[in-house]
Formats: C-alpha cells, structure tokens, sequence
C-alpha cells in the first residue's frame, strides 16, 4: 500500500529543523512509526523480538552505543527503556546539533518513571499524532481549507459538494482511521481493525501501561461507559453508576484509575471547556467533554455496527461529534491552534471552538442532519451576540469577536447562510 501523506509529516520536518529531537505520541496503530520512517535514516525498533534483549543490555551497559547512526535515528517504542530518554536528552546536548533523533511510542511516561531524570525542554519537541483524518484517509475532498477560511473571510464556498454519503460517513467513523483499515480488504476485515484495538486496549495494554495489573471486564465497562456518555459532559459520578450498575463494588478511585489508564494510552481524549469573560464564572461549564481519540473506538466498546447505526441515528449523532473532533483536532495541531468546546447552564453552547495561536478563532457546531443546521447557526449566532453585548457593557478588555461561525454537517452541499454561517459538509474539509 503506498504511504498516504499526514498532516503530521510537515510539523515532524519543521520540529527536527527547530530542536534536537522530536518525540512523537499518541495512540497505537495511528500510524507513528511509518510516519518517522519516512524522515528517519536509520531505526532502532525496541520491540523487535530478535534484538530486544541485546539493545536492554546495551543500554544497561552504555545507552549511548544505541544512539549511534545515521541521523535522524528513529528509537520506536522508546519506553521499553525509558533511560533512553535522557540517554537522548545528554546526546543533544553533547552534539548541539538538530534533527538528530525521532522517538515514538504509545504511552505517556511520567518524570522519574523508569529512571527518568530530566524533562526533555528545550531539546525534545513532542508531537502528538491522531489516527487519519477524512482528509488524510481521502474521503474528505478537502476543497475547503480552514486556513483559508481564517485568512479569507469572504471566500466563496456555496456549491461545493462532498462525495460522502451518510452511509460512507457512519463506515468510516466504525472504522475509524487506522492506516491498517485502509488496506485493499473486506469491509468486515477493515471494521475488525478497531474491535481488535479495543480488545488489544483491555486485555493487555491496560496493565502494561505502568505494570499494575488490570480487570479487562471492568476495563470494557469504563470504556462503554465512556461511550454511552461520548461528547456529553457526563460527570465521573454519572459514568461511575453506570459501571456499577453492571459490576458492584467500583470505587471512584478505581474508576479514576482505569480512565487515567486509557488516558495515558491516548485513548480517552477530552476535550476542555473554553471559558471566555461573557457570563460570570458560575454559569460557564468547566468540565472537560468526554472523547475518544478516534471515534471507533466508541463504536466498537458499544458493540455497533454500521446496520445498528442506521438504524440509530441519535446515537451517531454523538459518534458523528466525535469523528469532527478528532479531525478538528488534527487540523488544528496544522494551523498551530487549540480545541475546545463552550457551554453554559442557559444552553448556550458551542461544539467546537478553534483557536489560533495569533488570536483568532472560529465557533463551530457539529450536526449530522441538515433539519439540525438551523440550530447549529442559532447557538453560534447568539454566542456571537453574547459576545457583543459584554464588549458593549465592559470598560474593561474586550473579547474578540469570532472570526468564523461553522456548521459542520453530513451533508453533501456546502454555502454561506445571509447571517454569514459557513455550513460545510465534513467531507469537503481540511486543514
């Protein structure tokens, strides 16, 4: 299969011309380490069964020996000796030079775990990589750029179309965007790929993760949970009592336990909540939006499929926001911004709001249907106004206006409402 370019490979080249090295996270299977190869000139691969043992004992011995080759030296799975990481670190100091080393795994690895001695500021840059976008994946068409949207207010999108149909859509969010999905197979074969991530997630990375054993039952119902609570801001309580509903005796700090778990696995991925001066601090949401780094995962910890999705459209819905999160997001990392979410206890919300690091930023709504889009638009126009009659009544600081109001939706047709709403279809999106 050829590589498919990512989004990713123009932020790894930029970071090894900026730093000494560049460490890249995020979820298995999304495709770190054959992204790092196609920038790397020589690899040393930790969990090669063949060499694993001789590269622990040399770095027992000496770390250094393993750092020596042709640069940029790609160390994958680099947490199977977390002494690498200032093995890296003293490298790039003793060198000064950049470019000279890539990293990739797929668990978050605490300061002093493992003999860590030091962060990596300054010498190790990280990158975090997400499973394919629709752009990446090319069912997206990407005739619509957000960059562009952000620099050209006034652009002309009205006609554009995606080739994506409903039912394109609901697959492609089961089967979410693993390179390995995208193989020439069986449509089974490929929606196999996440149910066996899920399996995988549970059975045994949970427990490997920091080597502290875990039920895989009792992993399955927090990651269910999770699902059943997906892009809501279900409270820990909530999810809890769903837990136990079907397994007595779960403790919150077990409940705590599992979820940090996933999340230092890049599982989970919640999103924070944007709190901007225009209510007072009591009416605003704080609590982070429950997500998946990939929306089938959700898919496969609920046990649907694209036939029972159909046939539910309320639940894809939700599965939907996920899938635009999770693009968002990546095309976001692209433009150097930020995601989150608003929502305050008068309903007023915005699914998404993008920002830039320069300080522009765009609100956007997810809805799946077009009969939602009046909605979507209603809520990004009065959180517009909000915004307005606060800068109006302020002596203070004033809040910038948002550059962009989106509805991302379904459908198959993109234009400009009178009240300058951008509604785009999701598969005519990209960065």
């Amino acid at each position: 299969m050829k590589y498919l370019k990512r989004i990713a490979d123009a932020q790894l080249k930029l970071r090894l011309e900026a730093f000494g090295a560049v460490q890249i996270k995020g979820p298995k299977w999304c495709g770190k380490t054959t992204t790092a190869e196609m920038q790397a000139k020589s690899v040393v691969k930790m969990q090669d069964p063949d060499r694993r043992e001789g590269y622990i004992a040399t770095i027992r011995t000496k770390p250094s020996l393993l750092l020596k080759g042709e640069t940029p030296r790609l160390i994958d799975e680099w947490q199977v000796a977390p002494l690498l990481w200032d093995a890296v670190r003293n490298t790039v100091d003793e060198r000064q030079l950049k470019g000279q080393f890539i990293l990739t795994g797929s668990t978050v690895i605490q300061d002093k775990e493992g003999g860590i001695q030091h962060t990596g500021t300054g010498r190790i840059s990280p990158m975090l990589m997400y499973p394919m976008s629709l752009y990446e994946s090319e069912e997206s068409n990407g005739k619509i750029s957000l960059r562009n949207l952000f620099d050209n207010k006034s652009l002309n999108i009205d006609g554009i179309k995606s080739k994506l149909s409903i039912e394109n859509l609901i697959f492609a969010a089961c089967r979410g965007g693993w390179p390995a999905s995208l193989h020439d197979m069986s449509n089974a074969a490929k929606l196999l790929i996440a149910k066996d991530y899920v399996s995988v997630i549970c059975d045994e990375d949970i427990s490997k993760v920091d080597n502290v054993k875990r039920n895989p039952i009792i992993a399955r119902l927090v990651m269910r949970s999770y699902a059943r609570n997906l892009c809501t801001l279900a409270k820990k309580t909530t999810m809890l009592a769903d837990v136990s509903a079907e397994r007595e005796g779960i403790t919150i700090s077990t409940f705590d336990d599992y979820v940090e778990a996933l999340e230092r696995l890049y599982v989970i991925d919640d999103v924070d909540a944007w709190s901007p001066a225009i209510r007072s601090a009591s009416a605003i949401r704080t609590g982070k939006k429950r997500c998946f780094s990939d929306p089938s995962i959700a898919v496969a910890a609920l046990g649907a499929s694209p036939k029972t999705l159909e046939l539910d459209m309320k639940t894809f819905g939700f599965i939907y926001e996920c899938l635009c999160m999770r693009d968002l997001k990546i095309y976001s990392q692209s433009l150097g911004g930020v995601l989150s979410y608003y929502h305050d206890r008068y309903d007023l919300e915005a699914d998404a709001v993008l920002h830039l690091d320069d300080g522009r930023y765009a609100l956007i709504e997810c809805k799946l249907g077009s009969s939602d889009i009046e909605d979507g638009a209603k809520h990004l126009l009065e959180l517009k106004d909000l915004v307005k009659q606060k800068n109006a009544s302020s002596k203070q600081g004033k809040l910038k206006l948002p550059d962009l109001l989106i509805v991302l939706t379904g459908g198959d047709i993109a234009y400009t409402r009178d009240d300058g709403v951008k509604v785009i279809p999701i598969g005519c999106l990209k960065d």
